[in-house]
This record gives C-alpha cells, structure tokens and sequence, in this order.
C-alpha cells in the first residue's frame, strides 16, 4: 500500500518432516523490503520465524501487545533452545552434514536480536498510524494473553480499503480471558479456519470428563501424563487442578508436576497482566488469590528435578511441553508412561497432521521418541473441549458480525477444515489463496 509493506505475523510451518523442511526455504518475499510486522500473539506459528527473518534482513519495527512482546521472546529462546538441542542430538547420530530441516533455523543469540525490533506497544482499541497509507487497530481475540485481530485502513491516493485480520480466535466465557470482541466493518476479511469444520464439546462436559479421565488413571494407580502448551493451555489446567482439588473432584493428596520451564515462565508473565483477563479472573488476581497456585503443585524448572519423574510410581499429573509432543521434555514423559497400561495421556489442544501428538491419538500402536520404538499401552484420552480456538459456530457467528465484506480469504487451516467452513459461511465471495499467491484488493 502506496509503496510500502507490512507483514501479519512470521510463524513456523509445523507438522511433518516435510512441512518443517519448508522453514528453511526463502520467504516468497525480500525480509529487508519489510517496513513493519504487525503480531497478533506469541504462539509459535505466528512468531516463530521472526529471528530467521531479522537473519535474512528485516530491519522494521514490529508492534504488539504488551503480554505478546514479553511471552515472544519468551517463547522464541525456547524455540531456539530446542532447536539447537535437536541439532546436536541428530549431530551424535550421524557423521555427516546434516539433512535439510535437521539443523537449527537460528541460534538463541539470534532468537534474542529480535528483541531490539520491537517498538511501539499496541493498546486493545486504539489506532496505530503503522507507515504512509496503513493504520492498524488491535481488538481482543480471546486466544492467549495479549492475542488480537488486527483491522488494517489502508488509503492509497483516492482508494480506501479495510481489511481485518482474525489472528487466532479463542472461545467464549472461558475462565480466565475476555472474549474475541465484536469486528469492526470491514471491506476485506482474512481468517483462520483451524477447527473451522467442527464444534467442541460443550465447555463445563470438557472439564468433568477431564477430571473423569484423571481419577480413572489415579484408581488403575499410574500416572497421568497431559501435553501441554505453555501459553494458556498450562494455565488453564493448573486452574481447574486447583478448582478440582478444592472441590474435592480429585484427591487432595492430587501432586501436581509442571514439567515445563517455558510454562513456569509463561505463568508469571500472565501474573503481571491482570487487566487482559476475564471480569472474574481479574478480581481473584486483585484480591491476593493466585488460582494458578495450590498445595501438590511442583514447578520443576531444573533439568535434574525433570529427570527425577522418570522414577514417579503413580498417582501424579504431570504437565510437559510441547503440546503437538514435536519436543521437549513431553518425549521423555511419553517415553516412560506410554509403555504402561496403567498410566494415561490426556491430549487437550490441536495436532496437526504429522506430529507424534497426532499419530497417538489416531491410534497408532507404537511410536518412534529418540530414534527408540515406544509401545502405546497407556489409555489415551482427546478432550477438545480444552481448545483456546473457536469453534465453527463461533468462527461463523464472528465472520457474520463484519458489516460491508466483500471478499473472505480463508487462511491457517487443513484444506478439509477451510472447505467445511466456506460451507458453512454459505458466501460466494470466499477465497483460499495459495502459498505466495499475491491478490490485489
């Protein structure tokens, strides 16, 4: 727009071998000619590619929201660690140069440069004069701590568009965030389609047979073991654990283990934030109670505190990273209690297709961790319910409350999920653009 170019977002691709692989390909765009990058959260495959951008050139100015800035760099250092980690791992087993999409996208050097790129704050509502031609609004999206849609006002000479960006939308009346506030008019949608071909469960059904699955595993004695992402997901659990133990849902002798240093960091993040969250969330944190901290609870950041699971009998809940099991410490969780029928896993979040997440709860009878085959004889449990998406009603009715569209693009879904929800919407003027496909609006 009038010659300049701001970026939605710079994620990593994930899922299979293939799909990864595709990280390390050029951008489909030059990383200097970038003016700005508007980031609608601190998830992975929103921001998970900004170091590898700031290495190929970007020199812009990336806005956010107060909690996107702090859990971003948060969020990117672990990546990287993770990255290089996996890269030395696949370096012992092979004497040759690593295979494309072995080695690590960026170091945790590089992952910190991306730091000094961001600049002004955005604030939920308030307009944000980005370059020449291009206003950006931030609105609340209800997914993470500090997550947004982003509405663009694009003017270039006599021409005017307004184009809105979904980013990722969360479920209403969670506990602990605000809903995805109303759209404003838009001339242009894009939008996120990732459960746009389902409904969840209802909400307060996703919690009981949460706990309905943990006291289950807790009577055959074994251990429960829940993959979890960091941002979110991990908070949202520690909350209905502590509400679980309180209400006498689950045992107070419950020993709570948050297997995850990036969630223990994500948690006090979220602690400094009261004013993101839910009208009832934001008193409890104003009124000196903490609901993300309980008796049992055990925040094991250092690595010999997580090696020493390995040797838990039964009787715990355990919390590791990461959610789709692509890495960390959840591999060795999976590695110890897969094996045995009396443990359990309960997946709570989306696996994209390829992930060891994804080929457990598909029912695969092994699986390959660190190059060891695994037997899958623990019980497995989907509960969905948990997701911090919309569903296809939610994602539909926040599409329908835009006045004035006259193109939809659909966007960050499985091709069978965006068919469903064009379905859904019933409107002709929807689109699903290819990679690099450039469209003129």
């Amino acid at each position: 727009c009038a010659g300049r170019r701001v970026l939605i977002d710079c994620g990593l691709f994930q899922g299979e071998h293939s799909i990864e692989e595709e990280n390390a390909d050029p951008f489909g765009f030059e990383p200097s000619a970038i003016d700005a990058i508007l980031l609608t959260h601190a998830h992975l495959d929103h921001c998970g590619r900004l170091p590898l951008l700031v290495k190929r050139g970007f020199r812009g100015e990336i806005i956010a929201t107060a909690p996107t800035r702090e859990l971003t760099r948060l969020v990117l250092l672990d990546a990287a660690h993770v990255q290089e980690e996996e890269a030395r791992r696949h370096a012992r087993g092979t004497r040759h140069k690593p295979a494309p999409g072995r080695g690590a996208l960026y170091s945790i050097v590089e992952a910190l440069r991306v730091v000094d790129f961001f600049g002004r704050t955005a604030t939920l509502g308030i307009a944000i004069a980005v370059v020449e031609g291009i206003k950006a609004t931030f609105i609340e999206a209800g997914h993470i701590l500090g997550s947004a849609s982003v509405v663009l006002e694009l003017s270039e000479a006599a021409d005017k568009r307004t184009v809105a960006f979904s980013g990722d939308l969360g479920n209403r009346g969670r506990p602990i965030l605000r809903d995805p506030a109303p759209p404003p008019r838009a001339d242009v949608v894009v939008m996120e389609t990732t459960y746009g071909d389902r409904l969840h469960k209802p909400f307060d059904t996703s919690v009981e047979e949460f706990y309905g699955a943990l006291n289950d595993t807790f009577n055959r004695g074994g251990n429960v073991v829940v993959p979890t992402f960091a941002l979110e997901r991990a908070q949202e659990l520690l909350y209905y654990l502590r509400a679980g133990i309180e209400s006498g849902r689950l045992p107070r002798a419950t020993q709570v283990f948050l297997d995850s240093p990036m969630a223990i960091s994500a948690t006090a993040i979220y602690e400094r934030y009261p004013d993101y969250y839910a009208p009832a969330a934001t008193r409890l944190f104003r009124d000196g109670h903490d609901p993300f901290q309980f008796p049992g609870l055990h925040l094991t950041r250092e690595l010999s505190d997580s090696m020493a699971l390995d040797h838990l009998g039964g009787g715990a809940v355990i919390l590791a990273g990461a959610g789709m099991c692509t890495g960390g410490r959840i591999l060795h969780r999976l590695r110890d209690n897969l094996p045995r029928a009396d443990c359990g896993v309960i997946f709570v979040g989306f696996a994209a297709i390829g992930t060891l997440a994804r080929k457990i709860i598909d029912g695969a009878r092994s699986v390959r961790i660190h190059g060891e085959e695994v037997a899958v004889s623990a019980s497995v449990h989907t509960i969905n319910g948990f997701s911090a998406h919309a569903d296809q009603a939610e994602l539909v009715a926040w599409h329908r409350a835009i006045e004035g569209v006259e193109r939809t693009f659909l966007v960050h879904g499985e091709s069978s999920a965006m068919e469903r929800f064009a379905q859904a919407l019933g409107d002709a003027s929807i689109e699903m653009p290819a990679l690099h496909q450039q469209v003129a609006l």
